[in-house]
């Protein structure tokens, strides 16, 4: 039985390594402007989504050509740098979220059919046993030991 094989790619570590520390230099090149939030903090924002950055974008325009209508409960320096971050990292943020949908779908599938190649190789080793071939034992015995199903809980 074979199986179907989606990914066959070998990953240079030179490459590996080279990603890794041009990430870490970008995290350490942002991090003195990213701010981290809690769940609560997430939850409790008003969010600027696709239809509101327009908004915001005219908003700013305004408020250059027509200052006579900031209120002056208004921190207008403070809103044209908050507009500036967000304008600024949102490309930055979508190219960063594609990287790692990309990331995170290779690693499932490379995973995935990995998985699978193991569980026929357990397969074979665990027929081996139930057929008495000694060299199967210990392997089936250290490998059962990650196959075992647990009993679903009673209510």
């Amino acid at each position: 039985m074979s199986t179907s094989n989606q990914i066959s790619t070998e990953i240079p570590a030179a490459v590996i390594e080279s990603v890794a520390k041009a990430l870490q230099e970008c995290k350490a090149a942002l991090a003195p402007y990213l701010h981290a939030l809690t769940d609560n903090e997430r939850r409790a924002l008003f969010k600027m989504g696709d239809k509101t950055v327009a908004t915001v974008q005219k908003v700013k325009s305004y408020i250059e050509t027509n200052a006579e209508f900031v209120p002056a409960y208004m921190d207008k320096v403070e809103f044209l740098k908050d507009e500036a971050v967000a304008a600024q990292l949102s490309p930055l943020n979508s190219l960063a979220e594609q990287l790692a949908a990309d990331l995170n779908d290779t690693v499932m599938l490379a995973g995935s059919e990995a998985l699978l190649s193991a569980m026929l190789y357990y397969g074979q080793v665990k027929e081996a046993y139930k057929k008495g071939i000694p060299t199967s034992k210990p392997i089936y015995e250290d490998l059962s030991k990650r196959f075992t199903r647990k009993a679903k809980a009673t209510v």
